[in-house]
């Protein structure tokens, strides 16, 4: 991978440098990058070319130390090129200068010598260790013959006209949907309409059929729980045309539903190759779910597993004693043969995303990475921007992609599908440190003795004992990423002295109260995290961090920002905020900003604003701002706010917050951008103006995700929020003080989430059928006057979950009750088809799920 490592750099002196000696470096790395693109997966089994690549690495990292120190020295003689300097200062220059150019000349010799040896280093040979990859083609045999037979189920007769089901069935995990998503794409185009439909998901069935009805077509339902699933809908379809439908899932029943042998047993097939009927004996039933349980739902891992167990004797003992072994190799190793096929899908990222990849595994074990290591890989260098994307959409792109090719789980996604957090599979994790190591990339310190940084460009400190690393002279280090609850500050302050060029520095939920000064000398630092410190202040010279471009001081101790950030010209996400008390309306409360925040015109986040009069004019010219938090809002704030929100037509996110419960917001004069897609209002509005501030966000299209608290909203005002028709998610916290809501027909249709909460007189919630269409999730949250499930549940076919939490008592006892009652069946007939169904009352303590069951069932 080292040509992410020149990748990168080329970027670097793209954007930088005019000198010879550099441009010529420039151009010699541009020319050598797309040969190390494809030599690197031969270093593994050529020695030479190992070796060819671990100098240009090498080579490459001595640049980007030489081009940092030289972008910073040539920017800091333009910034005092307009006041003298004495002689000796000047001659400390020549020096600086001089010894800058000698390092690069001496680079740039090196480099010429590898060019001219470049005909030895293509490897004439190269095509023959192609050859060595026929154990990949081998190992993974299995799987291409299964592609191949549900291909030809697919294809192989469309000459005839006739249904034909195929299922793909194993435990979860085993690698269905991958394998029934990787045939999909390559047989959709011999049909005249495809559609992928994930079961587990609402789905509308009429627009499906309207699209496909008499048509050739392909049809797949992933994740297909219930026999009854199909069998409901199976005859809507026309049987005198060319159809596929292609079920996945773990369930034997729902395997059955194929047509004669068109059924893939993924797991029993791999295990049990040799054997004819690929069934487990039933003594090992048991067995199966463990080893699965240990990938975690990696199909590779599955694979491999399955070709070891094959070379197994199918008894109990064989399989432990294997599962034992298992267990004791994966502290320390990977899954035999996992690691090879892993490479061979880590050498086929593309480069742009390598980088990305292997900063994911300096993250812990099983740690749940957070969107915000896009900011990271900014920051790092490893984005660029492309066509008229920005950086972030480049970036979330790249995640993206990392999911999709499995390098990367989800653990948690928003309501549009978007990716909120997610973690590294631990094989795959394994395999990645392994190659961050090699490539000097990263190294991960758990308290070794032993440990030795090396030329490694990443540090993860992932233990609280860190005295050791301040005698490993970490000159080479470039991200230092924190992930223990204490640092010791002394036992920091060498690592940061020696780490002059450090561009990262993550110290995210350590317990430090105050930063060493040794990092207001970090003149490369890009990226400065303290969120979730206890950090009470920063100083002054946090204005000699030029190059930074995200202060991420979220939930510390912070009171106000000192005056020179507004130095920080590069800044481009500042987050600080304080906790707040208990009481507040917010657990985080708004930090004082400088005048000199004018300054920081190219910032596209910023939160959270305590505001003054001042403040609120100067924030009117950061009109880059995507993301805008304000707190402690009054209503002598009103005009001056609106007027800077005016100004910052790019916004997509906005919350507002009220200095306390009884503060009216006056925002009947504020204009939302279009672009803005969640806005947050907590604090009250004005009655008499209510109508005419929910009807000015008419124009807000792009609008998914609302949160009211404390808003007063009445049945009349709460109808405006019905021309909402792109949103998503509304959340009235102690918002509405009516005692009926009405949800009128077509109102909210793209609604997936609704949570009412702290409505003290709510005691009828009205649905007209063909409202909220598509919500998936309804909830309410003390509503002591609510006697009653909302009238017209039923018509909610989409819905899934449904919560309701300390609702009237006489409610809540009746649905104790269960089915004693015919009230209680009447109310539980309307909530069958609902998934999820959670009861409580903390005051009653009492905590129930109610199962789905059949409408019928009641009926009786």
């Amino acid at each position: 991978m080292a040509d992410t490592v020149v990748g990168v750099l080329i970027g670097k002196l793209s954007e930088a440098l005019t000198n010879q000696a550099v441009t010529y470096a420039k151009e010699e790395l541009e020319s050598i990058n797309a040969y190390l693109h494809d030599s690197e997966k031969f270093k593994e089994t050529n020695k030479t070319t190992g070796i060819f690549v671990n100098k240009i690495r090498h080579l490459a990292f001595r640049i980007e130390d030489v081009v940092d120190e030289f972008t910073y020295k040539l920017e800091d003689d333009k910034h005092h090129e307009a006041f003298p300097v004495n002689m000796r200062k000047r001659i400390r220059r020549v020096k600086i200068w001089n010894r800058l150019s000698l390092e690069l000349h001496s680079i740039n010799d090196e480099l010429e010598d590898a060019i001219k040896r470049k005909d030895r280093y293509a490897m004439p040979g190269m095509e023959r260790n192609l050859g060595g990859y026929d154990y990949h083609a081998r190992s993974t045999n299995q799987s291409f013959c299964f592609a191949k037979n549900l291909k030809h189920w697919l294809v192989g007769d469309l000459d005839e006209k006739k249904n034909k089901v195929i299922t793909v069935w194993g435990m979860g995990g085993a690698g269905k949907t991958t394998l029934a998503h990787h045939v999909y794409k390559a047989v959709k185009e011999d049909f005249d309409t495809a559609a992928w439909v994930t079961v587990s998901k609402s789905y509308k069935v009429a627009d499906l059929l309207a699209n496909i009805a008499s048509k050739r077509y392909i049809l797949v339902l992933d994740d297909l729980w219930e026999k009854d699933s199909w069998i409901n809908i199976m005859d809507v379809f026309p049987t005198n045309c060319i159809s596929r439908f292609v079920l996945t899932s773990r369930k034997y029943e729902v395997a059955s539903l194929a047509t004669c042998n068109c059924t893939v047993k993924l797991f029993c097939n791999v295990t049990f190759r040799d054997d004819i009927d690929k069934m487990f004996p039933s003594e090992l039933l048991d067995l199966p779910a463990k080893f699965l349980q240990k990938c975690e739902g990696l199909p590779l891992a599955i694979a491999c597993i399955g070709r070891l167990l094959s070379c197994k004797p199918p008894t109990y003992t064989a399989w432990e004693n294997m599962y034992k072994e298992l267990q004791l190799q994966s502290t320390k190793t990977v899954i035999p043969g996992v690691d090879m096929i892993l490479k061979v899908s880590l050498e086929d990222l593309p480069y742009e995303l390598k980088n990305c990849f292997l900063h994911c595994a300096m993250f812990p074990e099983d740690y749940q990475i957070k969107r915000r290591l896009i900011r990271h890989w900014i920051t790092a260098g490893f984005i660029k921007e492309k066509e008229n994307k920005t950086l972030e959409q480049v970036a979330d792109g790249y995640l993206n992609e990392l999911v999709h090719r499995s390098l990367l789980q989800v653990v948690k996604t928003n309501e549009f599908g978007r990716v909120k957090c997610c973690r590294m599979h631990d094989v795959v994790r394994s395999i990645a440190l392994d190659k961050a190591e090699k490539e000097s990339f990263g190294k991960i310190f758990e308290g070794s003795e032993t440990f030795s940084i090396g030329i490694t460009r990443r540090l993860s400190i992932q233990s609280s004992n860190i005295a050791m690393l301040s005698q490993c002279g970490a000159t080479h280090i470039r991200a230092i990423h924190a992930f223990t609850s204490y640092v010791d500050i002394d036992s920091l302050r060498p690592i940061l002295a020696s780490s002059n060029l450090l561009s990262t520095l993550d110290l995210q939920g350590t317990q430090i109260h105050m930063l060493p000064n040794e990092v207001y000398n970090l003149f490369n630092l890009r990226y400065l995290g303290l969120r979730h410190t206890r950090i009470e202040i920063l100083p002054e010279e946090v204005g000699r961090l030029q190059k930074l471009e995200v202060l991420d001081a979220f939930g510390t101790a912070l009171l106000s920002l000192p005056q020179d950030v507004g130095k920080l010209k590069k800044l481009r996400f500042l987050y600080a905020n304080a906790r707040l008390t208990e009481g507040n309306l917010s657990r985080f409360g708004g930090v004082m900003v400088p005048r000199g925040i004018t300054n920081l015109t190219g910032l596209h986040a910023l939160q959270s604003v305590k505001p003054n009069l001042e403040t609120l004019c100067d924030v009117t010219v950061l009109t880059e701002l995507r993301t805008f938090t304000i707190t402690d809002v009054t209503s002598e704030h009103s005009v001056s706010l609106c007027n800077a929100i005016t100004n910052m037509s790019l916004l997509v996110s906005l919350s507002i917050v009220a200095s306390n419960e009884n503060e009216v917001l006056q925002l009947q004069a504020l204009h939302l951008p279009e672009t803005l897609s969640k806005l947050e209002l907590i604090g009250q509005l004005e009655k008499k103006k209510m109508p005419q501030i929910l009807s000015s966000w008419s124009h807000l299209h792009n609008l998914t995700r609302l949160s009211l608290l404390f808003s007063k909203l009445d049945e009349d005002s709460f109808s405006s929020l019905a021309e909402l028709h792109s949103l998503c998610f509304l959340e009235l916290d102690n918002a509405y003080e009516g005692k009926k809501l009405s949800i009128s027909a077509r109102s909210l249709p793209g609604l997936l989430e609704l949570n009412i909460g702290g409505a003290p007189q709510l005691n009828q919630v009205e649905i007209e059928e063909g409202a909220l269409g598509s919500l998936v999730k309804l909830a309410t949250t003390d509503c002591p006057e609510l006697k009653s499930l909302p009238h017209g549940i039923e018509y909610l076919g989409a819905l899934e979950e449904l919560y309701l939490i300390n609702a009237a008592d006489e409610f809540i006892g009746m649905l104790m009750q269960e089915s004693e009652t015919n009230e209680c069946k009447e109310e539980l007939m309307k909530i069958s088809h609902i998934r999820k169904v959670i009861v409580e009352s903390t005051e009653k303590n009492f905590w129930k799920r109610i199962v789905s069951r059949n409408v019928n069932e009641f009926a009786g």
